[in-house]
This record gives C-alpha cells, structure tokens and sequence, in this order.
C-alpha cells in the first residue's frame, strides 16, 4: 500500500483519544474498535492468528477482543467477562494488571523509562542481585533482555563460550523460542521443517524424561569426539502440555552433565516463580542447574523481560576479556526491570507457589475424574502446580471443548508441541470461586462435546 503520513498520524491520534479513556468504551466505539482489530490483523498483522484462534471463532463470539482486566477475570471491549484459565501462556502468574506491579511501573515511568546505557542504572543491578538470591545453589550473576527465546540464546551463547564446545542435546516435543538457535532446540518439526537451516552446531533430540537416553547421547559424543556445550532441557515440558519427567531424570543428567563435562541449562521461562508449586521448576528435584533461564512471569504480566543466571566462573566468559560480549539496549530498561522487582516482592512475600501446589491439588483430580468419566474425550491428564495439561483424543476433540469453555465465559487454549493438548494455567492468584466456576464450566463443556459424539 502507498505511503500516507497524514493517515497514519490522523489514526494514531484517534487511537490515542480511546486509550487515554479510563472507562470501558461505549457500545458503539467498542464495535468500531473489534471491526478495526479485525481489519488490522487480516490485513496488517497475521491473518492466520485469526483463523487459528479457535476458542472465539469455533464459539460464535469471533469478534472477542481483550481490552481490561484484574486478578483472573478479564473483559472484552463490549464488557463481556471471562475466567482466566489461560494465564497468558504463563506470563500473567500474578493476573491482570497486579496494583503493586502497576504501580511499581507507573512511579518508574514518571522517574525515567529507559537508561542512557553508558551510566550505571541501580534497578538493573538490583534485579541481578535479587536473582541470585532466589534462584537455587551458587547461581550468581544475572543477564536480562525482554523474552524468553532471548533468555535461551543468551544461554546458548554462553555455554558454548565457556566451554568452547558445539554441541547441544535437547528433547523431543521441547519447546524454547523461535529466534534461530533457541528454535534449533525446539523438539515439533511443524516449526522447524519451513525454516531449514539453522544453528550450525550439532544438536541431538532425546525423549524428555529419559535419562537413559541423555547419558547414553552424551557417552556416544565423547567417543566420537563432539564437544558437547550442554545439556538444554524444561523441567516440566510446558508447551508438550504438562510433561512431568520421573524422579530420577533430573537428578541424573545433572550426575551425567558432570561426569561428561557438559554444563546443564534449565530452561524455566514457563515453569519458573511458582508456576509448578515451587518456586522453580528444578525445586522439585533439588537440582541445582549451571545456566537457569527465566521470562514469562518475571515482569507481572506488565512489562516484558527474561533473566539468563548462572555462576561467577561461567559469567567471566561474559565479563572478560569483553564485558560488551552479550548487550541489548533496551533489554533490562528501568520499566522492566521495576516491574520484576514488584512481581519478585509479591511472589516471595505471599509464597505463591504453596498457592499454586494447593490449588493445582484441588484442580487435578476434578480434571480426572472429568478424563475418566469421558475416556472418548481424553487421553490423560498430566501437570503439576497450576501447569495442567489436558490430552484429548484428537486435536479437533480439544478445540471443541476449548470453544465449548470460551461459549460459557473461561478462556483456554492449546499447547504449541502437542496439537491434541489445551491447558489449564490460570493465574497464581486465582480465587477458588473462579476455580470452581471454571470447572463447572468444563464439565459443562466436556458433557457437550461428549454429547454429539
């Protein structure tokens, strides 16, 4: 389309009147506002988002557009209210619009929103000071940019850095971003296969959770003579759907990354501050990793940031000889870094990974007893704390019941390695009368579904 400067300043300033509006729109501007949405995605934006999104096109209501929310209710621009059972794909941990988080951001933002990058910023350095007080074992030093796939080329650089070596193995159906050497690790080829090409090191998938296969890989890459940087893994598969290894795997590829010389990266972007009823995904096996990477929940659901940490002697490959190694200049900006000392704050003061193990222990066995009850329906369910996966029958089974949730006000929505998965993964901060009123509606749902069968 022609360049027009006089149309795109005259539709920002419009755009700008209704965002600093406070007040939910009127019925009227609201539809204007869901046609225009609908426009600018199809043409502008990724039209195939809106094919895709199947719990509002499937339920009738293909115009749902998002516009406020608190805690884990959230509203439409018409005002229509939905339970929250999505959580951002693990981002909004404390829900919508947390007030301490909010305000954290608000004050930072009337101070300054971004740092000259040539003076020292104090809440970059706060923030690395709080992640090594809250990440496990001797992890030190922290590096922050803005997303999780970030976090995972930090930490990929990193390994190979210090170690000086190539190769990466990983899992099948591991999910870690999609810039290109994170997406080199992904374990779906849906999102590899377009690609080609891509990371030039050598990189082995093993089936998650078998430890057998980890040391056995490793074992064949000494005896052939590839290095191998580390060993790259989620705690829980989160985009598989919930995927909780056996006891003993973690415990033996840290045993096995030592004895090969591999460093070992947790990848805890989705798992990481309390999603999985500890405060990290690793915590459940009181295994301490070389590298951990962080994102999603870390800003609050308000600001988007991503933390790479690891300890002093493997950071020096960062610091020195070149401190300018690995450098963003807008990753870890004063607004981010305010917004992840909030949600630190309020995550650790409130504990809310005893919520999230209490309340995944009241949600899971509803679940499957559901999963029972209609075995044509569903495969299984898996997860721990509030990261559940629910494993249908087929893809189309699991959209269904998605679009049947979204008709009846609860938002869901699938898992990106595993087609016949939707999630359960509200906020932490969840209310138990949500809780219920979501589960009623899933029973609801999966009755219907089961119905037409």
């Amino acid at each position: 389309m022609p360049q027009n400067l006089d149309s795109a300043q005259q539709y920002a300033e419009k755009w700008l009147e209704i965002i600093k509006k406070p007040e939910q729109p009127p019925e009227e501007l609201g539809k204007w506002i869901i046609e225009q949405s609908m426009h600018n995605f199809a043409e502008h934006f990724n039209k195939g988002w809106l094919d895709y999104r199947k719990s509002v096109t499937q339920a009738g209501q293909w115009a749902a557009t998002e516009w406020t929310g608190r805690g884990a209710t959230f509203e439409d621009v018409l005002g229509r209210k939905y339970i929250d059972f999505l959580g951002g794909f693990g981002m909004m941990d404390l829900g919508w619009s947390h007030p301490e988080v909010v305000a954290a951001v608000q004050a930072q933002l009337l101070r300054t929103p971004m740092p000259s990058q040539e003076l020292i910023d104090p809440l970059r350095g706060v923030l690395a000071k709080l992640m090594a007080d809250i990440t496990p074992g001797d992890l030190k030093y922290a590096w922050f940019a803005a997303s999780g796939t970030e976090s995972i080329e930090a930490a990929i650089k990193l390994a190979k850095v210090y170690t000086q070596k190539p190769a990466f193995i990983v899992s099948v159906k591991g999910f870690h971003g999609k810039t290109m050497a994170s997406l080199s690790m992904m374990g779906k080829a849906d999102y590899r296969q377009p690609v080609g090409i891509m990371y030039g090191g050598p990189v082995y998938h093993v089936p998650f959770g078998d430890a057998d296969a980890v040391e056995k890989q490793l074992d064949i890459c000494e005896k052939i003579g590839v290095g191998v940087a580390a060993v790259l893994m989620e705690p829980i598969q989160g985009e598989a759907g919930g995927i909780v290894p056996p006891d003993d795997f973690w415990p033996r590829i840290r045993e096995a990354t030592k004895k090969y010389g591999a460093l070992l990266i947790a990848d805890e972007v989705q798992t990481g501050l309390g999603r999985t009823g500890k405060l990290w995904g690793v915590d459940h096996w009181n295994v301490v990793p070389d590298i951990l990477a962080v994102a999603k929940s870390l800003g609050g659901g308000v600001m988007p940031i991503c933390a790479v940490c690891t300890t002093e002697e493997i950071f020096q490959s960062f610091m020195y000889p070149n401190p300018f190694l690995q450098t963003t200049t807008t990753g870890g900006g004063a607004l981010a870094c305010s917004a992840a000392i909030a949600a630190i704050n309020v995550t650790v003061r409130d504990r809310l990974w005893e919520a999230a193990e209490e309340k995944g222990n009241y949600i899971m066995p509803k679940v499957k007893a559901l999963a029972e009850k209609y075995p044509k329906l569903y495969k299984g369910v898996t997860g721990k704390g509030l990261l559940i996966g629910q494993h249908f029958q087929t893809p189309e089974l699991g959209g269904e019941v998605a679009a049947a949730l979204f008709k009846r006000g609860v938002l869901v929505a699938g898992t990106l390695t595993s087609a016949q998965t939707i999630r359960i993964e509200p906020p932490l901060v969840i209310t138990y009368d949500e809780i219920n009123q979501g589960l009623a509606a899933l029973e609801e749902a999966t009755a219907a579904v089961a119905a037409a069968i």
